[in-house]
């Protein structure tokens, strides 16, 4: 398997008046965005320490799957918790040199004392509460560079799906170094940024939504989610 990403030729074709985005360019955050919007058809390109990297095509078992039902958990959840906010591949606006886009981040509203914040050209900016990322053949990035950058910006919660080696690493943010989340003696993965955001991570790694998912209500019916959940509305 690949061990990182793939440059791409695919996104060359531009119009004249503005130059490729190709991957492996050194590029300032507003320039990337620029070639970006210029290019057409780039679904999935990202600014990685000031370098451009460029994804290639998406595997179904590989990726879209996974993706799928990680959204689906973490959307969820959302839905449960009045005052947090989730996003599927959405640009973040990190630092000048980084503009990550991650595959799901889930957030709480910066009215309510969240950390990011909404741009006027509609970007997030500022580090999410937490992100997550579905590692195909980009974990060499995904637990390297990204990681960094992520830990330096102040992402409190970072979540990484290893597909092709079957293993979940959840890292929270203590003391400005990621460490992995302790598991429950049930043997379930639990957010200390998000009471009630319980992972049975055996189960998602095997494509097991439905067990995830029922391990996710207990999480939505513990006291400590009632109790998220109160606080925010105090923030209202």
């Amino acid at each position: 398997m690949p061990s990182g990403p793939r440059f791409s030729s695919a996104s060359t074709l531009v119009s004249s008046s503005s130059p490729p985005l190709e991957a492996g360019d050194h590029l300032t955050r507003d320039e990337f965005e620029r070639r970006f919007d210029a290019t057409p058809g780039l679904k999935k390109a990202e600014l990685v320490e000031g370098i451009v990297y460029v994804w290639p095509s998406v595997r179904f078992e590989g990726h879209a799957i996974p993706h799928a039902n990680l959204v689906t958990w973490l959307g969820t959840y959302q839905a449960a918790t009045p005052g947090v906010r989730g996003g599927d591949s959405g640009h973040v606006r990190l630092d000048f040199d980084n503009e990550l886009q991650p595959d799901a981040t889930l957030l709480i509203d910066p009215a309510l004392g969240g950390q990011s914040s909404i741009s006027a050209d509609n970007y997030l900016e500022g580090a999410p509460e937490l992100v997550a990322e579905i590692s195909g053949g980009t974990a060499s990035i995904d637990l390297h560079g990204k990681l960094r950058v992520y830990r330096r910006n102040g992402v409190r919660e970072y979540l990484v799906q290893r597909v092709y080696d079957g293993a979940i690493d959840w890292f929270a943010l203590r003391q400005g170094q990621y460490e992995p989340l302790p598991l429950h003696p049930d043997g379930t993965l639990r957010s200390e940024v998000f009471p009630g955001l319980w992972l049975d991570a055996a189960a998602m790694i095997k494509g097991d939504l439905a067990s995830a998912l029922r391990v996710l209500q207990q999480g939505l019916q513990s006291p400590e989610h009632a109790a998220f959940v109160a606080k925010l509305q105090l923030s209202t």
